[in-house]
């Protein structure tokens, strides 16, 4: 409100609250099922922080779309789209990890919005949740040390003085001889290889409970997809003697029975490959060798491929919901 006048929603406002939503909407399903079965007396407390950080989330969006008439996203249900009392899937290492993986994730998401937020109940929305991620990560990043099981990136050595890049061959990577990798793009392959390794695990999980056919096809083919890419990040790293991040198989059990709905496994998949092709572009952006740069281009181009396939199930099955539109305003026009 500025000067006793209602402020509209811009078209990034609406969009980031309506995302927030069905994320949250999601994530609380997955760990309503987490906090069933976690059995670690440590790990449960931060369960139930996200959850309910999560769940107070869905409540405050839902306030904000009341207070602007506007239509609540259907979003997930807990009746619907989780089966809380079903076996157990994933190890309470997993559910750890995936609280991690998934808190810095969110935590980016969030300072996007923050920075495109304009209406002071929109910004003081994400700035509060900016502060409490950042609080609860450092509390995950504890206990993961704790228990020795956080992976850390490689170490470098320190240099003796200072340097500046005097070839063009620091660009190049096609042919002769490479040049070592930089930081920057060693933290990038790190990264990308700890999240298709940990989306690997997460994919042989969902597989291993969908029901649809389509759906089991479907994710057995990202797993796959994952796999490779994995390799692929590895063995670049590998060629510089440097460690590959370790696996997640070992982490999922061998239960096949309903957990979560092909629905919501669908929403989790799609919105993992939506965000790994953000972080391959910046990987992109951030690597000057062009081996590196061609690597992220031809596999960028396979998960898009992959995300219009997974897309076209959830259209088909009417499991995808509308984000917010601009007005067909030719349609408009012949409805005039």
């Amino acid at each position: 409100m500025v000067s006793g006048k209602k402020v509209r929603l811009t078209a990034a406002e609406i969009t980031s609250l309506w995302a927030s939503y069905m994320n949250d909407s999601a994530i609380s399903c997955k760990l309503t099922y987490f906090l069933s079965k976690v059995e670690d007396e440590e790990i449960k407390p931060l369960i139930k922080h996200a959850l309910d950080f999560a769940q107070g989330n869905v409540k405050t969006l839902a306030e904000i779309f009341n207070k602007e008439k506007y239509p609540i996203p259907y979003g997930f249900k807990l009746e619907e789209d989780v089966d809380a009392a079903a076996p157990r899937l994933y190890s309470d290492t997993y559910a750890l990890n995936y609280l991690h993986q998934g808190a810095q994730i969110a935590l980016q998401g969030y300072s996007v919005n923050l920075a495109l937020a304009v209406r002071s109940d929109v910004y003081s929305y994400f700035n509060e949740c900016i502060t409490q991620l950042t609080t609860f990560i450092r509390e995950l990043k504890e206990l993961l040390l704790s228990k020795g099981i956080y992976i850390r990136s490689p170490y470098l050595p320190i240099p003796e003085d200072i340097d500046f890049v005097k070839r063009q061959s620091f660009l190049k990577g096609f042919l002769g001889e490479k040049r070592p990798l930089s930081g920057t793009e060693i933290t990038n392959l790190y990264a990308n290889f700890q999240r298709n390794a940990f989306g690997v695990a997460t994919l042989i999980g969902f597989s291993q409970v969908a029901q649809s056919k389509e759906v089991i096809n479907y994710l057995i083919r990202g797993k796959e997809i994952a796999k490779k890419h994995c390799d692929i990040f590895g063995s670049i790293l590998n060629n510089d003697d440097l460690p590959s991040p370790m696996t997640w198989h070992t982490e999922v059990t061998d239960s096949t029975e309903y957990v979560f709905s092909d629905k919501l496994m669908m929403f989790f998949t799609t919105a993992l490959i939506a965000l790994s092709i953000g972080f391959y572009g910046t990987s992109m952006a951030m690597s000057p060798r062009r081996d590196l740069g061609l690597h992220y281009v031809r596999l960028s181009a396979e998960i898009a491929e992959y995300a219009e396939d997974g897309a076209n199930i959830m259209i088909k099955n009417g499991w995808m919901e509308q984000p917010p539109m601009a007005p067909d305003r030719d349609e408009l026009a012949k409805q005039g």
